[in-house]
């Protein structure tokens, strides 16, 4: 196949809809509870005021993505809310962390649900900010960002919703599986794994360089002060109609023109099929291979050729930065 392929990239749903996920919301009490969250995660929260939201992620000692997650800071402590990733896991790793001397009260995971506001075809942007939230009249949750839609609301369990969120209705899950793809959202277990790093999966806005000391720390600055990043999160896009046998997880990508006798590209990561019969999807795709339109997914000469691109919602990793932490 040559040519360029059309596009499904630019895809929003026909009318007002919102994503729902589940989430572990777990509590922290104490004048230390920032001071741990601070040290055992990605962004910088030690020192934050009451009512700040930050985005952040919980990584392993060598820096592999364990989970994403928001921290809600109020004044006895503060919530953080695991939506991609394993709740009980993180929930683990802080309790391991936690010395009797510690002034901190870790309560066990509760379930609640993320909502996202995902724009219809007619409907113009969401003009709010992030770095705030409150709480929501009923007392059953918060929502973050400013405005009266904001950028999400964050719920302890299901009820009514805030008037301007009233007319959306949740995306199917292919929808939403659609939309997180073309936003490059990471998700369990194809980019959250053991393999990878925030830096590769376009998440370098939840990671503080300058901080100080922090669990990964060390491997992240490397990363940046040392341009180390070997791959990067890409999304991909195959036609309807193609006689190959349809790409999915796992499969390993190689120059179109060379096949089996390629070096070893990337892999997919993600696959989705299409109502109209193509295919889009995720990989993680070696810097020597970032520039290329197209890439093969599969050994055999007939496999499938595949668009990449950059995600909408990619960060690009940080170069030179790590020279900064302290």
């Amino acid at each position: 196949m040559s040519g360029p392929m059309p596009s499904p990239w630019a895809w929003r749903p026909e009318r007002a809809a919102l994503t729902r996920q589940p989430v572990s919301l777990i509590r922290l009490d104490g004048s230390d509870s920032l001071r741990v969250l601070h040290g055992q995660t990605s962004a910088a929260i030690e020192g934050a005021r009451p009512g700040q939201w930050i985005p952040t992620c919980c990584i392993s000692p060598t820096a592999r993505l364990r989970a994403l997650a928001e921290v809600l800071v109020d004044g006895d402590g503060a919530w953080l809310a695991v939506w991609a990733g394993d709740g009980e896991q993180v929930h683990q790793a802080l309790d391991r962390v936690l010395f009797p001397a510690d002034r901190v009260r870790l309560q066990p995971p509760q379930p609640g649900w993320l909502l996202r506001p995902v724009p219809g075809r007619t409907e113009g942007a969401n003009p709010a900010e992030p770095g705030g939230w409150r709480e929501l009249e009923s007392g059953d949750g918060w929502q973050l960002g400013s405005g009266d839609l904001g950028l999400g609301l964050l719920l302890r369990q299901e009820g009514a919703l805030p008037p301007a969120w009233t007319g959306r209705e949740p995306l199917s899950a292919a929808d939403q599986e659609r939309w997180r793809i073309q936003n490059g959202l990471p998700a369990a277990p194809g980019e959250i794994n053991d393999d990878h790093n925030p830096f590769e999966l376009g998440l370098a806005d939840r990671v503080s360089l300058s901080k100080g000391c922090y669990v990964g720390q060390e491997t992240l600055a490397k990363l940046a002060t040392y341009d180390g990043v070997k791959q990067q999160l890409r999304r991909w896009h195959w036609p309807a109609g193609a006689s190959a046998p349809a790409p999915a997880p796992g499969l390993v990508l190689r120059e179109p023109s060379a096949a089996a006798e390629g070096p070893r590209l990337g892999v997919i990561s993600s696959a989705l099929a299409l109502a109209g019969g193509d295919w889009i999807g995720l990989a993680l795709v070696r810097r020597r291979a970032l520039d290329h339109p197209q890439l093969q997914a599969g050994d055999a000469e007939a496999s499938a050729r595949l668009e990449i691109s950059v995600p909408d919602g990619f960060v690009e990793p940080p170069v030179g930065a790590g020279s900064q932490a302290s």
